[in-house]
């Protein structure tokens, strides 16, 4: 019983790291045609949406055959109830690309993107998804505290642009749209860190069994896959 209970928990790691690179795929596509508002990048950012929209349903199906037929305890019931919360996060990562991508073509046209720090937001948003996802498949404490911290460079970030456009828009009021549209994708990239964080709060919590609480004297955790 141990061993199917251990082969389907490889299977719910497979399919979240998946799951993560897809996001990865959305994010890194969105910001691909916001920068040259290439039709293939908008089309692999929605295909990619969609099949994150799928990946959901599986590893929730997945996730509800480990607790109904297997009857996990303990940490155990920990890790897969986390993985729940997790893919929730990554569906609404999906999502917020693919909401970039609508308001991209307006953005491109006005040409306001080079004028902001929003590339270096995009990067470290990526740079939180695999991370976090990383964290959880290690089960390494470590990582997972590095993302959460690393969520105050996004939203440091996103207040340097958001003061960027504020001065923009007050100067150049036939831009105003456009800048406010690149203003609601900042505000997208924040929330994908945002979003990041959570995962990587559900992480410490299926290893602790405590929510985002730093130890005092916090030990590395090293220990590679689950179960």
């Amino acid at each position: 019983m141990r061993n199917k209970f251990d082969r389907q928990l490889s299977q719910l790691n497979t399919e979240l790291v998946t799951m993560g690179a897809l996001c990865e795929e959305a994010i890194t596509n969105a910001v691909k045609y916001l920068t040259d508002n290439e039709e293939n990048s908008k089309n692999m950012c929605l295909d990619a949406d969609t099949q994150i929209d799928k990946k959901e349903r599986d590893i929730e199906t997945l996730c509800l055959k480990l607790i109904l037929q297997q009857q996990p305890v303990a940490k155990d019931l920990r890790v897969v109830s986390a993985a729940l919360k997790m893919i929730s996060d990554m569906e609404r990562i999906g999502d917020q690309a693919s909401d970039i991508v609508e308001i991209a073509p307006y953005v491109a046209k006005k040409g306001t993107l080079g004028e902001t720090h929003i590339r270096e937001m995009a990067e470290a948003a990526i740079k939180m998804v695999s991370e976090s996802i990383e964290s959880f498949v290690k089960m390494n404490l470590d990582i997972a505290w590095l993302v959460i911290e690393h969520d105050n460079i996004v939203d440091d970030l996103f207040d340097k642009v958001k003061r960027e456009l504020i001065k923009s828009i007050t100067e150049r009021h036939d831009d105003a749209e456009a800048l406010m549209d690149l203003l609601m994708i900042a505000k997208y990239f924040e929330r994908i860190g945002d979003h990041a964080e959570n995962i990587a709060e559900w992480v410490i919590y299926s290893i602790t069994g405590e929510h985002r609480k730093r130890p005092e004297n916090k030990e590395s955790s090293t220990k590679g896959g689950i179960g």
